[in-house]
């Protein structure tokens, strides 16, 4: 009998990220190599469209569940069906895009089912019969391969770790409707807010980062009215930012800072890169000010390629990088910027 992989797509709005078309490719891989299919699991309402791009990226079929209860995204309900539609199906394994919401999804189903989850994959490959996952262990600091007895095998994959499949048009496979049977919310969402303006941390392809040394500046002197030490030390590490985000501008990337950078108040949470922010994989890391705690390295370790920026030449960040820069960022990112607009003629 063909295995069955299934792909939960996880979107919001009816959008689905990168990552979710990432999850698709590699279950196709697998696919090719167990002489199995792809069915890829799609809840929300509205989202006909996303069923349609699924079978592009590589899916041989769709479960489409669309109901106003499913709108937004709630764990239980959305657990509940996926682990229904899972013992129906018994595919091999259920792959997640590694997000928020999926980190919970799959914990949930995993406990359903009765199976195994393995998180943040970042490799996936078949060993007699059996999918075989790799991901960071230790604070990324060793790599464990981990497969399941039990199935389905529950997985979700790092953003960016495996390739975006190439949409195919000319691909055909069947739509089929789920019928859902979900209580309504107790409560509504009336409405969303973008927090902030600019490139997706999690899908970006160049990020550039800062840390506790773009406040470092001594030459920088705050307006007189700001004569509070713990507000001088903000008002630099905002200027030094503002060169981090310039430099980001220009190469089209996302802006992201260190664990400390966050707790210090000089930028939101929500830029913030690490064991306990957002793990990333970018073709592209420039790491700005940023001395390497463990946690942080946690976060960025995989990325393609890592350039370093600090006047310390003994930072641990060097470790990991690619290219290292000992110097001062604020002399440093400038010209950087300059060089980089002359040559893309911007």
């Amino acid at each position: 009998m063909a295995e069955k992989i299934y792909v939960y797509v996880d979107q919001e709005l009816g959008h689905a990220p990168p990552a979710s078309w990432e999850a698709v490719g590699a279950a196709r891989t697998l696919a090719a190599e167990l002489g199995g299919s792809v069915t890829a699991l799609i809840f929300g309402e509205g989202v006909e469209a996303l069923a349609q791009q699924a079978i592009e990226f590589g899916a041989d079929e769709v479960l489409l569940a669309e109901d106003a209860a499913l709108k937004d995204f709630r764990p239980e309900p959305y657990a509940d069906l996926l682990a229904r539609l899972a013992r129906e199906g018994e595919p091999i394994a259920l792959l997640m895009p590694t997000s928020g919401r999926s980190r919970e999804l799959a914990g949930m189903v995993a406990v359903d089912l009765e199976t195994g989850v393995t998180p943040d994959a970042i490799a996936l490959e078949v060993q007699d019969g059996a999918i075989v996952a790799t991901r960071p262990i230790y604070a990324g600091k060793l790599l464990t391969k981990e497969t399941c007895r039990t199935r389905p095998h529950v997985l979700t994959l790092r953003s960016r770790a495996f390739p975006k499949p190439e949409a195919d048009a000319s691909r055909q496979g069947t739509v089929s409707r789920v019928e859902v049977s979900i209580e309504a919310a107790p409560s509504e969402v009336v409405g969303y807010k973008e927090a902030e303006a600019g490139v997706s941390l999690s899908d970006a392809a160049v990020i550039v980062s800062g840390g506790r040394g773009v406040a470092n500046n001594p030459s920088l002197t705050p307006p007189p009215e700001i004569n509070d030490e713990k507000e001088q030390e903000i008002w630099r590490a905002q200027q030094g930012f503002a060169l981090i985000r310039e430099l980001a501008e220009v190469l089209g990337a996302a802006v992201g800072a260190s664990r400390a950078a966050v707790d210090a108040g000089y930028i939101p949470y929500s830029h913030q890169v690490g064991q306990t922010g957002k793990v990333v994989s970018p073709d592209l890391y420039i790491a700005c000010g940023i001395s390497g705690a463990i946690q942080h390295l946690a976060g960025m370790r995989t990325s393609k390629t890592i350039v370093a920026i600090n006047k310390d030449p003994e930072a641990p960040i060097f470790k990991v990088a690619r290219f290292g820069v000992v110097g001062d960022l604020f002399q440093i990112v400038p010209a950087l910027t300059k060089a980089l607009k002359e040559r893309l003629g911007k």
